[in-house]
Formats: C-alpha cells, structure tokens, sequence
C-alpha cells in the first residue's frame, strides 16, 4: 500500500481517537451541568453508527458508541444505539460477520435524503436528521442540544420472550401513543446487546474488537397514521446460535422516507 495511504488512514484515525476524547469532557461537563427529566423520564434519542471490521478507523466510533450506551452521559437524554456494518468493505479482504446489505442500502437512503456527498465509515446519524463528524466536538454537542427535546409519540415494547412453541422466534408487541401530528413508519430492531470478533485479515488484522447493540435484523412491522394510536405484535427468526439474553429489542419510528425519528424505546432483558 502506498506510504501516502497510510498517512491519510494514520490522520482519520488520529482524528477520531481525538475526537473520542473530547467527546468524553464535553459528556462529562454534560453529565455535572445538564437540567432536565429524571432517569425515569429521559428523552430517547436514537444513535445509529454505520461502521464495518474492514475499516481501520472504526474500532475508536465503536469505542465512543460503548461509552455513551455505557454512561449514558446527559442528564435528560436517554441515547439508544445501533451499531450498523454494513458490507463495502468485505472486498479488502475481510467479511464482517455483522454486515447486512440491508444496512449499507439504509446508509445510501440517508445520503440522498439528507442531501450528503457520500457514505463512509465511520458515520453517524442522531435521530435520522443530524449527521456527526467526528472529528467536530461543537457540531456534535449542537445536535444533541437539538435532540434533547420530547419526542412526539410515546413508544412502549411489551411482552418480549422467546417463543415456548418455537424456540427460534422471539415476539413482543409494540404500542404507540396516537398524539402524532405526522405520520410514520414503525420498525423493530433485534441487536447483539454485545459482541466481539477476532480479526484476521484487512486493515484491523490481529485485532480483536467489541460492539454493542450490533444490529441483526431490522423489520418495518406498520404505519403510524396521524392523531391514531398504533399497536402490533411481532415476531422475528433469531439467527442460528444467538442467546437471546444477548438481544435487545428496539422500536423506532421515523417519518416517511427517512425522516425524523419521532418516538424510540428499548428493552434489555429478554426472558
């Protein structure tokens, strides 16, 4: 590979690790400084990291993403994540077990709906509007200022378990408050709560990296329509081999055609 490659993979990743700590001060400042609802009460602001075992850049937003999901650092904010692989880089000589085309086709939706130059890992969009550089504490600490507002339909995921019939399925149900002034899609997401992988080959070769909440299935299960309330049941097939003590469950809904995420909630403990 050409020195000049390596210089400008050496700066991204430099940027990043950087940013990563900078990022820790301000959530910590956060943390002593920030008003807002009680823990019982925060506002559920949905974190989606699109990121892949190919990209020598990644493990430090993989890193930043395990702390907020780990100190959940603003007071008033409750921050879900999702960690996305998606499956570009598997031609540099390394498949990430976690990609799914389906993830890098959301990635792609994004860029056209926000109007964005190009995919690339890591990325980060908050709440389906704000896309985050990582490399810009302020541009970071303004969108989550923006996000830390109530949302406008109240999310609950009730009844999750594993199916007693069919030891492969995991149901629940979803219900949505009908106080919407708009209308939205309403998704289901089955992520690893946490997971690692060894490395053996491409730019993370000899590496062991960890994730948390790494996506393994993410399913459109209705609509929201305007002023109504909403509830389904759902069902998903777990992969061969998952716990399913190792899932979270989470449920989003987002206005049409990648919108604004509008109301999110999770559930850890799956029985």
């Amino acid at each position: 590979m050409a020195l000049t490659q390596y210089r400008t993979r050496f700066v991204r990743l430099f940027a990043v690790l950087a940013a990563v700590f900078a990022l820790v001060c301000v959530f910590s400042g956060w943390r002593e400084h920030a008003a807002g609802p009680t823990n019982d009460t925060r506002y559920p602001v949905l974190l989606e990291l699109f990121t892949s075992e190919g990209c020598s850049s990644c493990p430090p937003a993989d890193d930043w993403v395990e702390k907020l999901d780990s100190m959940q650092p603003i007071s008033s904010e409750q921050i879900i994540v999702l960690s996305e692989h998606v499956d570009y880089w598997d031609h540099d000589g390394w498949k990430d077990p976690y990609d799914s085309a389906a993830l890098t086709e959301r990635q792609n939706d994004y860029a056209h709906k926000l109007g964005l130059g190009d995919v690339y890992t890591p990325q980060v969009i908050l709440n389906g509007t704000s896309e985050i550089h990582l490399n810009n504490k302020e541009e970071i600490e303004q969108a989550f200022q923006k996000a830390d507002t109530a949302p406008a339909v109240s999310v609950r995921i009730d009844s999750v378990e594993v199916d007693a019939g069919s030891p492969g399925i995991l149901k629940g149900r979803v219900e949505v408050d009908g106080n919407s002034q708009e209308h939205g899609d309403v998704y289901v997401v089955t992520a690893l709560d946490h997971a690692s992988s060894d490395v053996l080959k491409g730019e993370n070769r000899g590496h062991r990296l960890s994730y948390v909440a790494v996506v393994e299935d993410m399913t459109k299960i209705g609509k929201l329509d305007k002023g109504k309330s909403f509830e389904h049941d759902f069902s998903v097939k777990l992969k061969p081999g998952i716990d399913p003590k190792n899932l979270r469950v989470i449920a989003f809904v987002q206005e049409p055609d990648f919108g604004k995420v509008i109301g999110a909630a999770m559930e850890k403990n799956v029985p």
